[in-house]
Formats: C-alpha cells, sequence, structure tokens
C-alpha cells in the first residue's frame, strides 16, 4: 500500500488541509519503486482533472453525442477551447471563455490567427 499526501490552501481564510490518499496495487517493490508509483498516482489525476474541467466547464457527461464521430470531435474542440487560454496563462478557463465570447477577434487573436 502507498500513501500521497497533498496540501491545499484555502486561499481566502490561508488555513491549510492536508489530503492523504491511499493506493492499493498488484505490483510488487522490485516491480515498481513508491516515486514510480506515486507518479503513476498523480498522471492519472491530472487526466482527471482535465475531465473535471471538460466536464464543468462544458457539461460534457450530459452530451447526447452518443454516435459516429461527432463525440470525438466535440472532445476535440472543448480541448481546443481549454487549452488555448492556458497557454496564454490564464487559470480560470471559464472566466477567460466569457471575456473571449464577448469578442469574436479574442480568440483568433489567442491563436495567431488575426
Amino acid at each position: 500500500m502507498l500513501s500521497l499526501e497533498t496540501y491545499a490552501a484555502n486561499r481566502k481564510s490561508g488555513k491549510v488541509s492536508i489530503k492523504t490518499v491511499y493506493a492499493v496495487t498488484s505490483l510488487s517493490s522490485e516491480q515498481a519503486t513508491p516515486a514510480q508509483l506515486a507518479n503513476m498516482i498523480r498522471s492519472h489525476w491530472q487526466i482527471e482533472a482535465a475531465q473535471h474541467v471538460r466536464d464543468t466547464t462544458f457539461a460534457e457527461d450530459a452530451s447526447q453525442l452518443r454516435t459516429g464521430n461527432a463525440p470525438r470531435t466535440m472532445a476535440t474542440w472543448r480541448n481546443l477551447a481549454i487549452g488555448t487560454p492556458r497557454i496564454a496563462g490564464t487559470q480560470n478557463v471559464a472566466a477567460a471563455l466569457r471575456a473571449n465570447s464577448r469578442d469574436p477577434k479574442r480568440p483568433l487573436a489567442l491563436l495567431g490567427l488575426t
């Protein structure tokens, strides 16, 4: 069993919380070191974080596109819409999308197309 601690600070109160995550694996200590297991866990949560942004920003889980290339195509467009502001240094994707939606030239400028 592997335990991994994460620390988070509340921006308003300044209170720091510690979250311990326990992982159970079938890999032996010869197959993977604790550092490798921790890296695997972090990689998994990076994917989950991306899914969370796509779902909360675009309600992806509620999408009724189920057949053909439509689900993959929409996921690609959503990734572009999330990735472009992030490349530009934005942390709050939803706020950036709202700001860019007010002026059709802004998203093109972020992509270097104007």
